[in-house]
């Protein structure tokens, strides 16, 4: 065979093209006017017939003038056409089918009222827990709208609940509020998000109520994969402390909600994204572990059911979303044809998964997720080869040729299949995203190494925790430092200066101009193969693992300072003292639960799983509605509580988890004490029904903290300031996010504060802070969570040294 024919057979077979034209057919009926599906599939019919009867036609005339019917073809020429055309028109059947039929028994018929809805369904799937609402999946029942008896009603519903309930995959509940059609701009489509799913209707304000002893109505396999999910989910924040334990989560599990939004938006601007999310990365490893695994304990073919069975139930088990699909049926067809030897193209094969994909949900065309993972797999199986021969090539002329094509194995798993997955996909990120990222060349051959590592041990970390917890805690620590790497490498290649250019709204016609000319060129010389993984050099990690825990081990030690760290957590006063001895004190825990678990992790010591004291200086809403969830991954050996316990919903929930969990908990009193070590306290000056107002002092250094301030507080404190000589004070924080009638300026001058913080969101519901509390503040340095992200303030007792995380946004003194 020559070499153009070799270049050109792929494209020649009959799998590859029926495939893109069932693709075409979506997309066609998707572009017209809505044609019934009946017509549809009549324009298949007769398509079908027409190339019948052509094939008829043709096999008689060729018989009549040879004597004798030709040898039958696979394909013959005569039908591609007529075949062709018979998947277009199905293809357009299957999207038209896809879409609801919106009768007054489906829900979707009932969005956009101006009244409320009373709701009854069943969830579909685990709640998503956020930071501040949660997120329920539910397969509708009966819908009451008040004016009849309830009606029967099918279709799938979004609800938006408040946070801090909790619900089960199969329960029952009863929803009240307003449907409405899930909503769409300019930048994004939450409507065709939801459609995807087969969502058609959402419900922003619902509240929900358990209907108890109700029937299950879940699938008893999928409950307890689900319940495998959570517990795992559990495991992981156990022995792994945030951010990395979130990271894995998305890695292990899919589940990638508890990482903050700071850290994803990094992961995002690096061009690392895909490291979060389950792709065909990490179905691959899966694989490779599972058909080595049960292969030697199985045999060969057996091993090969039990690793296709295994892919199937990974896939449940991370959400079963487009790009995961897509990796888990590629490894499918892999396995099988590698156990009946036969040799796979890649074209043909994904072409048909994509196909398969859109029979079972047309609409996966327009996830995002599925582009990319497309056009990524696309990249590699048109140009990985082509890119490692190039390199070889280069190299050759500089190294012999056997050192050349052996660095041509490293360079090309870590920089030019990176490149080539890039090239493909970077029209689709400029079109959606309106952004590239031009450090992710760069980043990526840094991060994707320890990728392998990462996975595995990690995950043999979690099975080993779930078997025996010590041992899993074990493992864990040679697992972290993988982790702990990846985050700090995206961190690091994140703060690049003109890492991302911002492209704002990107043409369509260019994406396809783009494609049409690389895709052109690409099949005038290019011959499509792939490369073999890197297997890793089990010296070097463990030298790698050895150092980075001797490091973290060493930098976790106590350094005989004062550490105060004003978290960002929202419009919450939450603070974290780190002691002259190393304890460790929470001063209430904020609204994010992501950010506050992530602001937990970093600081806290590997080792250090627990905080010393809780202390609740505040009962309001959002100073406590985190903490339940995020003292499951840290939890607090002794409670300080001061406020009424009754003020808020979350302060019961809070205290209905201290008696559950049978922790102690202290009643805060005035001129209570509690000692740091070293000669630094922290006093309570005022106990009030709202809360407590701190103190804490180390020889010079002085930090007032009113969490809990009220009108009383405060005339009582400025009376005793001026008895005691607070002034000049070190550090003073503006009450309740800037709220001016409790930080007036004759507080303020009176203290002289050589810092003043304001912790605040830049979203804060109640306009904080105002502008009366920002003026009283004139004339002295101001730092704002809202504007310069965390601050640490360190102290040795007379000296002070300050670090935010933002210093060009904020004002660094």
């Amino acid at each position: 065979m020559d070499d153009f024919s070799r270049k050109i057979l792929p494209f020649t077979l009959p799998l590859f093209w029926f495939s893109l034209t069932f693709l075409g057919g979506i997309l066609l009926a998707a572009a017209l006017p809505p044609l019934s599906l009946r017509r549809w599939l009549l324009l298949a019919a007769v398509s079908l017939f027409l190339g019948l009867g052509l094939a008829a036609i043709r096999r008689v005339s060729t018989k009549s003038s040879a004597g004798e019917s030709p040898p039958p073809a696979f394909i013959p020429p005569h039908l591609f056409f007529p075949l062709a055309a018979v998947f277009l028109f199905l293809g357009a059947a299957r999207y038209q089918a896809a879409q609801p039929d919106v009768t007054p028994f489906f829900i979707g018929w009932y969005n956009d009222r101006e009244y409320e809805l009373l709701v009854t369904g069943t969830l579909t799937e685990p709640p998503d827990y956020r930071d501040t609402y949660t997120n329920l999946k539910i397969q509708v029942e009966r819908v009451d709208t008040g004016a009849s008896r309830p009606l029967t009603v099918s279709g799938l519903l979004l609800a938006k609940v408040p946070a801090g309930d909790s619900y089960t995959y199969g329960e029952r509940v009863r929803l009240r509020g307003h449907l409405e059609t899930p909503p769409e701009n300019e930048e994004f489509s939450y409507r065709q998000y939801l459609a995807l799913h087969g969502i058609h209707a959402y419900m922003p304000d619902a509240v929900a109520t358990h209907i108890p002893l109700g029937k299950f109505g879940g699938n008893p396999a999928l409950a307890a994969l689900y319940a495998f999910k959570e517990h795992s989910l559990q495991t992981i924040y156990r022995i792994f402390p945030d951010p990395e334990a979130s990271l894995l989560a998305g890695i292990l599990l899919g589940v990638d909600t508890g990482m903050s939004k700071p850290l994803q938006q990094a992961f995002k601007d690096t061009g690392a994204a895909h490291i979060i999310a389950i792709s065909g990365f990490n179905i691959a490893i899966i694989a490779a572990l599972f058909v080595s695994v049960f292969g030697r304990l199985l045999g060969k073919r057996r091993g090969a059911l039990a690793a296709f069975a295994g892919i199937a139930l990974y896939t449940l088990l991370v959400g079963a979303d487009a790009a995961v699909v897509r990796a888990a049926i590629m490894g499918g067809f892999a396995l099988f044809a590698r156990q009946t030897g036969r040799r796979v193209n890649g074209l043909n094969m994904l072409a048909l998964v994509a196909g398969i994909m859109a029979a079972m949900n047309p609409l996966v065309l327009w996830d995002v997720g599925f582009q990319l993972s497309f056009a990524a797999t696309l990249g590699l199986v048109l140009y990985a080869d082509p890119f490692t021969q190039a390199f070889v090539r280069v190299a050759s002329r500089v190294l012999p040729s056997d050192r050349a094509r052996e660095l041509a194995d490293p360079v090309g798993e870590y920089v030019l299949f990176t490149l080539a997955a890039q090239l493909t996909t970077l029209p689709i990120m400029a079109y959606h995203f309106g952004r590239i990222s031009l450090v992710s060349f760069i980043a990526n051959p840094f991060i994707l190494p320890v990728q392998p590592a990462v996975m595995l041990l990690a995950g043999a970390a979690l099975l080993l925790a779930m078997l025996y917890l010590p041992l899993g805690k074990l493992a864990a620590w040679i697992a972290l430092p993988f982790a702990s790497y990846t985050i700090r490498a995206v961190e690091f290649f994140d703060r690049m200066p003109n890492r991302v250019i911002v492209l704002g709204e990107f043409s369509l016609l260019f994406v396809v101009l783009f494609y049409a000319v690389l895709f052109a060129w690409t099949f005038t010389g290019f011959r499509l193969m792939r490369k073999s993984a890197l297997k890793p050099i089990p010296l070097l990690a463990g030298i790698l693992v050895l150092t980075a825990l001797t490091w973290r081990a060493a930098f976790a030690l106590p350094d005989g300072k004062l550490h105060l760290f004003v978290l960002d957590v929202g419009s919450a006063d939450t603070f974290l003292i780190e002691t002259p001895r190393g304890r460790w004190i929470l001063v209430n825990g904020g609204g994010k639960i992501s950010s506050l678990s992530d602001s937990l992790g970093r600081r806290l010591a590997p080792g250090a799983r627990h905080l010393d004291w809780l202390v609740v200086a505040s009962t309001q809403e959002n100073q406590l509605s985190a903490l339940p969830r995020v003292l499951d991954r840290y939890p607090p050996s002794r409670v300080l509580w001061s406020g009424n316990k009754e003020a808020s919903y979350e302060s019961r929930r809070l205290r209905a988890y201290l008696t559950e969990k049978e922790i102690p908990v202290f009643l805060a009193e005035e001129g209570q004490r509690l000692d740091l070590g070293n000669g630094a306290f922290l006093d309570i000056l005022s106990v009030t029904p709202r809360g407590a107002v701190l103190f804490l002092r180390w020889n010079a250094f002085t930090a007032l903290l009113p969490v809990g301030m009220n009108f009383d507080a405060l005339d009582t404190l400025q009376t005793r300031a001026k008895a005691e000589g607070w002034s000049p004070l070190s550090v003073l924080l503006l009450a309740d996010s800037g709220y001016a009638p409790l930080s007036p300026p004759s507080w303020v001058h009176a203290l002289q504060p050589r810092l003043v913080l304001l912790d605040v969101a830049a979203d804060d519901p109640r306009g904080m802070p105002s502008r009366a509390a920002l003026q009283a503040a004139e004339g002295y340095p101001l730092l704002r969570t809202d504007e310069s992200g965390w601050i640490h303030i360190t102290t040795d007792g007379e000296n002070m040294w300050i670090e935010i995380a933002h210093p060009l946004k904020g004002i660094s003194p």
